[in-house]
């Protein structure tokens, strides 16, 4: 089967080698004032370094279409009285009209100081006023074309400052941790509508999971903000994301299909009926990865579809009505290795299956108004979980089952946010409004059935088996002013939100989750910016969490609070030219209200995350910790057909349980480098390096005494949590390539590229697992007597299972453009 799908890639790259030549591609889009989303007319867009200067002027209606030879581009808009914008790396493409939207702000200035100012303002900077630290921005093409992220906006993020994967996964998950902080603690909005899952096989309660679920096709460029949060975003702690998506072509329908030995996916967008007022995007995707896996020996096998649409509709010039929505259907299961031993493949029975589905869609109406303009956003998101665990393999049979657990988390929201500008000020203040409903039921055994050599029993089978459901309302409302001083060398933005619930025992009070905020940056000269921030931040406990019962049925963490995190930092800015951009940051947060296990007084944060979900316990709201440290970031937009970046993040994490004492946290790294040199090398090849390394996660040792003796029952490996977080995995190392190679002719691309993922085979180590060393035939314990395994293990032979990963992942597809 491999054989012939490398057959048929090379068939198609020798029989087009010779017929595509050098064509033209077309860049279409709109112009439109930041602060009031006025359409603008007359502005310039010029493509950069081309001779003779390529360029035209938007029209009436803000429109503008470009066309110029195939190639990678730095496009800039230029407008008398605004800031001068310019986009990197736009790739045109025979195939695809490139589709973009620039958002010019207003620059209050003097003809003659426009031209002295216009360098700093069309950098690669993506500070703001309101944001002017701790913010990075990702274009489409950085994207896409990023080795070893396979088209994964949730993989390609990992390669930004201060960011970090789960390390402890052996490379395979993408859980994101920002600056030391919990996976959920990050939120992530798509065109305003809060996403809350974009990772297939997402753990419940935290985040992540193996492969994005958003499709780069759809995305014009992704900001993060890793502090200075615009307070009309809730639930932050850590990050927040907002990826801004395309519009459709208004001129003619097009797409792409793409091929690869992981996954098939087609997207189309194009304009729906003649008037051109209504366009639409939609695509569909389908995993192989079951396949490529099983194909290099590796015991997990995930499938997966999801769905993704975008219709824009424009009512007349001042309002705008879009629907959008995504979608996801996972499957992941394990099957046997070749190579494995009788001890992997016992310890892989006790790992359960799984099966989810989620979706979110919405439908946003944005109105113009005098001085500014109105958004109202309705939506809906649904997370379907369920794991099943069988003992032996003997799936389907209910005697041998060891876990059940099926849970829904669904939301409905309504949020409106008012945007407005006075003078040199401008306002935004609105609300949240949201209907929430959890259920969770689960059955899990605990404590299997022991009995000795005569067949009396020891320990009686212990099992738990409850379902809870809870419904409540969420609700906030913000207000956030900004504004320039001394000709914008100073900014100034103040914030502040409020939320509540009708859930928790003092969810009602405003006062509980008050957060002001506030950010000054100054200009010391065109090139040189110093900012700071200060703000808090709060974030309602995960559902699993509130919705847990006790053997009464008793709603017990109902008293639980917002956890709060206070962040400080302060950022210093160079930016030398208009393409390269140096940034300086330390930062600390402290945290609080966070919650803790009530049966082992450990803080959440400092167990990790896993498969299934977490939470699901009586937990106090009493934990404490910080994070701090600082990040340096390099990077250089496309120039001479090369563009670089490069970070080093230095962060400690700690957070203390009951006792107080601060532990190393599970996202507790410490030391974080990413760096990534593209190339276009002409004739439509393209090549892409990419490092990132991560120091070792913490990890608490195994209890070798309770282990051997609880093993029998519990069929796993007890904590010594006396020694919690003392020991570190080794570092993760990875280091990727990717080629591609662009064919062009009219209305026709073809890109064939070579992904390869870890190239250097770096050992990237994960968890140990607990198990006793089992006989050849895998029918029963090794023992030192010979006999059966006594109740307590004293005749077991315990072993840890050293899980690394040093497997090379090449990838080869295409993508067809047409």
């Amino acid at each position: 089967m491999l054989k012939k799908y490398f057959l048929l890639i090379f068939f198609i790259f020798v029989s087009i080698y010779t017929a595509f030549a050098q064509r033209t591609g077309i860049i279409q889009g709109v112009v439109k004032d930041k602060n009031t989303q006025e359409l603008l007319v007359g502005v310039t867009i010029t493509l950069q370094d081309t001779e003779p200067v390529i360029g035209v002027s938007s029209d009436v209606d803000g429109n503008f279409t470009l066309t110029a030879p195939v190639g990678s581009y730095n496009i800039k808009a230029d407008y008398i009285g605004y800031q001068p914008l310019t986009k990197f790396n736009i790739v045109l493409t025979a195939g695809n009209a490139s589709i973009l939207t620039f958002e010019l702000e207003s620059e209050e200035k003097k003809l003659e100081e426009v031209e002295i100012k216009a360098n700093r303002r069309s950098t690669a900077s993506v500070a703001t006023t309101v944001s002017p630290v701790s913010v990075q921005g990702l274009t489409t093409e950085e994207i896409r074309s990023n080795p070893g992220g396979n088209f994964d906006i949730s993989r390609v993020i990992q390669a930004l400052p201060g960011v970090a994967g789960t390390t402890g996964g052996g490379g395979f998950r993408n859980d994101i941790i920002i600056r030391g902080g919990a996976p959920n603690e990050n939120v992530y909005y798509l065109d305003g509508i809060e996403i809350p899952v974009i990772n297939h096989f997402s753990t419940q309660g935290s985040a992540g999971g193996p492969v994005g679920i958003l499709n780069v096709s759809f995305i014009e460029d992704v900001k993060l903000n890793s502090s200075a949060f615009d307070a009309r975003v809730d639930n932050a702690l850590a990050s927040v994301f907002q990826f801004k998506q395309r519009e459709g072509n208004n001129q003619r329908l097009q797409g792409n299909f793409r091929l690869s030995g992981t996954e098939a996916a087609i997207t189309l967008d194009g304009p729906l009926g003649k008037s051109k007022k209504t366009t639409f995007l939609a695509s569909a995707r389908r995993s192989y990865l079951s396949f490529l896996f099983k194909l290099i020996d590796l015991p997990i096998r995930p499938d997966y579809w999801d769905f993704q649409y975008k219709v824009t509709h424009k009512i007349d010039n001042k309002t705008t009505l879009t629907f959008l929505g995504v979608g996801a259907i996972d499957e992941f299961s394990f099957g046997t290795p070749r190579k494995s031993t009788p001890e992997n493949d016992y310890t892989l029975r006790s790992l359960p299956s799984i099966e989810q589905w989620n979706y979110t869609f919405g439908v946003s109406l944005k109105r113009l108004v005098n001085n500014g303009f109105v958004n109202i956003a309705l939506s809906r998101n649904m997370f379907d979980n369920a794991l099943d665990r069988f003992k032996d393999r003997q799936t389907g049979n209910e005697a041998f089952r060891a876990l059940k657990l099926r849970s829904q988390e669904i939301e409905n929201k309504l949020r409106i946010d008012v945007n407005k500008t006075y003078g040199k000020w401008k306002v935004a203040y609105g609300g949240v409004f949201q209907f929430v409903k959890f259920t969770n039921n689960i059955f899990s055994e605990i404590r299997q059935e022991v009995r000795d050599n005569n067949n009396n029993l020891v320990s009686p089978r212990i099992t738990v088996d409850f379902n809870t459901g809870i419904d409540f309302f969420r609700y906030g409302v913000f207000g956030q002013a900004s504004r320039t001083f001394f000709g914008d060398k100073l900014g100034l933005s103040l914030g502040i939100r409020t939320d509540m619930n009708s859930f928790m025992t003092e969810g009602n009070n405003p006062l509980n989750s008050l957060s002001p905020r506030i950010a000054l940056s100054y200009s010391l000269s065109p090139e040189w910016n110093i900012s700071a921030s200060v703000g808090d931040y709060y974030k309602i406990p995960v559902y699993t969490v509130l919705g847990y019962k006790d053997q009464n049925g008793t709603l017990i963490n109902k008293d639980n609070k917002y956890i709060r995190s206070t962040h400080y930092v302060l950022g210093l800015e160079y930016l030398p030219r208009e393409t390269t951009r140096f940034t300086l940051e330390g930062f600390y947060k402290q945290y609080s209200n966070y919650p803790v296990s009530a049966r082992d007084g450990i803080s959440l944060a400092n167990q990790g995350g896993g498969f299934g979900f977490i939470g699901n316990e009586r937990t106090l709201a009493i934990g404490s910790g910080q994070a701090y440290g600082f990040e340096f970031f390099f990077q250089q937009k496309l120039v001479k057909n090369t563009f670089v970046t490069f970070s080093y993040t230095f962060v400690i994490s700690e957070f203390a349980g009951i006792d107080g004492k601060n532990i190393a946290s599970a996202w507790d790294n410490r030391h974080l480098i990413s760096a990534i040199l593209g190339r276009k090398l002409g004739r439509g090849w393209e090549i892409g390096l990419k490092y990132r390394f991560a120091g070792g996660s913490p990890y608490t040792p195994f209890d070798e005494v309770s282990s051997r003796q609880n093993f029998a029952s519990l069929g796993q490996g007890l904590l010594d949590n006396s020694k919690l977080n003392t020991l570190r995995l080794g570092a993760f190392n990875q280091f990727d390539i990717r080629v591609d190679k662009k064919w062009n002719r009219k209305n026709f691309t073809f890109d064939l590229y070579i992904d390869i993922t870890n190239a250097l085979a770096s050992n990237n180590p994960a968890f140990p697992q607990y198990t006793f060393k089992r006989t050849a035939d895998n029918t029963d314990f090794a023992t030192t007597d010979g006999l059966p395994l006594n109740p307590n293990g004293s005749n077991g032979q315990p072993i840890q299972l050293v899980n690394e990963n040093n497997r090379v992942l090449p990838t080869i597809g295409f993508i067809v453009e047409f």
